[in-house]
């Protein structure tokens, strides 16, 4: 035997290697969770489960993305098929069938006149994409000055140079420094001071959206592309639009000749209980971006919507030449395709996309439910999305507290995501009653122990 062309290579178990290991995990403590690891070996429905067999529900659908739960037969069927049927084709100057088929289906669902889609690969990649989009947009109209970009304090925008610029969490931001220059940032609308404890929208911060009007005095109008905004601010930890602000930041964009880009990588796919968070507050942008259930997560895709008017811009010129020179090697990749459309079939089978509205209530009760123990000094809900806030521990970093509630979570069967010192749950759109009772009931049970 050849032993160089027949490597035969003990691998260690992981426990032997982790600490040192070669794998940089993304939005981690790596040197905390190397020394004590919580691993998933596989996953069906509601729940996860370690390698040692412990089942866990899923309390955030993965990363927000899971929203018709895990390993779903119509959607490991059609990717299977697909691998073994043409497993990639460019989309540069060539197609796919499917890749027309699914943006078909997706201009079925999402809001009136939004009927043009971009394939990306992540929420990421749809943010860069929908802020080259706008500034491209009114550079082909004959207003190329407006290149500046509006995002929002403690906006989540994917990790990308432009949606690390324009969003706002401090974290995020600092190790990299500006990035993009011409970005500003109006206010964000956390104002626990009136809105504490708030079920759904909360009744005061309209005329926080007014902050734009601050931004277009101080910069002039003309020089603006786009504001770009989280229907719902989940990663920073759940923050609601108060009632009236995104009908307020519309008309102040209207005004101006602004774009609006809704940023629904999160909101969209059923977790209000409309295909849109744009649907659910009926408020329509000019972008949207996407990603994330679009193939509930099976296989990596994203997209951008946008308003016919900003897709008829681009369409000018000699026909022979690129309209849009913008793109990714995997847009439209085939087994997203594939998987993205066994996916909205799954969606349309079991009512998933307006499920919420059957659960809304009960999954708000269980949570307010929460209000009164220990160190809960908020709590914020809306659709299947609910934010425990707790109190920082004093002389400790920020979220050391919601972490000790994760691990804790962990080890008593429940999966959920923390985010500073909040704790987020939006478990996938599958979820019954029973379900909803158990992940409150591991979640109550930490935060009674929790110091």
């Amino acid at each position: 035997m050849n032993d160089r062309a027949n490597p035969q290579v003990a691998v260690p178990a992981p426990s032997q290697v982790l600490e040192d290991s070669a794998f940089l995990m993304p939005f981690s403590m790596n040197r905390q969770f190397k020394k004590a690891p919580r691993m998933i070996a596989r996953a069906e429905g509601m729940y996860y489960y370690t390698p040692e067999g412990q089942r866990l529900i899923d309390g955030t659908s993965g990363l927000w993305c899971v929203n018709a739960g895990h390993c779903r037969p119509k959607i490991v069927a059609a990717v299977q098929k697909q691998v073994a049927t043409l497993d990639f084709s460019p989309t540069f100057q060539l197609g796919h069938p499917l890749v027309f088929e699914f943006a078909e289906r997706l201009r079925a669902l999402a809001p009136k006149g939004l009927g043009r889609v971009f394939f990306t690969n992540s929420g990421s990649e749809s943010v860069d994409t929908a802020l080259k989009l706008a500034i491209a947009y009114h550079r082909a109209r004959g207003e190329g000055q407006r290149i500046r970009l509006i995002g929002r304090e403690r906006g989540y925008h994917g990790v990308n140079f432009g949606g690390t610029a324009v969003g706002g969490i401090v974290g995020n931001r600092k190790l990299f420094g500006a990035l993009v220059t011409g970005v500003d940032h109006i206010r964000h609308t956390h104002d626990m001071a009136r809105n504490a404890f708030s079920r759904g929208q909360p009744e005061h911060g309209a005329e926080l959206a007014d902050d734009l009007e601050r931004l277009v005095g101080l910069h002039d109008a003309s020089t603006i592309a786009a504001v770009i905004v989280e229907p719902v601010a989940c990663s920073t930890g759940v923050l609601v639009p108060p009632k009236g602000y995104l009908e307020r930041l519309r008309a102040i964009c209207d005004k101006h000749g602004i774009l609006l880009i809704f940023d629904e990588v999160i909101t969209a796919w059923g977790r209000l209980g409309q295909p849109f968070g744009s649907q659910y507050f009926g408020v329509t942008p000019d972008l949207i971006t996407a990603a994330k259930g679009i193939t509930n997560a099976t296989v990596p895709m994203g997209a951008v919507f946008m308003k016919d008017s900003v897709y008829e811009a681009f369409m000018t010129g000699p026909e022979r030449s690129v309209e849009m020179p913008h793109g990714y090697t995997y847009s439209g990749h085939p087994l997203a395709c594939a998987a993205g459309i066994a996916t909205l079939d799954t969606y349309a089978e079991e009512g998933l996309l307006t499920r919420v509205g059957e659960l809304a209530h009960y999954w708000q009760e269980k949570a307010h439910a929460l209000k009164g123990l220990p160190n809960v000094v908020d709590i914020r809900n809306i659709g299947l999305i609910a934010a425990i806030e707790l109190a920082s521990r004093p002389g400790e970093p920020l979220g050391s507290r919601a972490l000790d509630a994760h691990i804790r979570a962990f080890g008593k069967g429940a999966y959920i995501r923390v985010a500073g010192e909040v704790i987020a749950l939006a478990p996938p759109l599958i979820i019954e009653k029973a379900q909803i009772d158990e992940l409150f009931q591991i979640v109550r049970d930490v935060l009674s122990e929790l110091a």
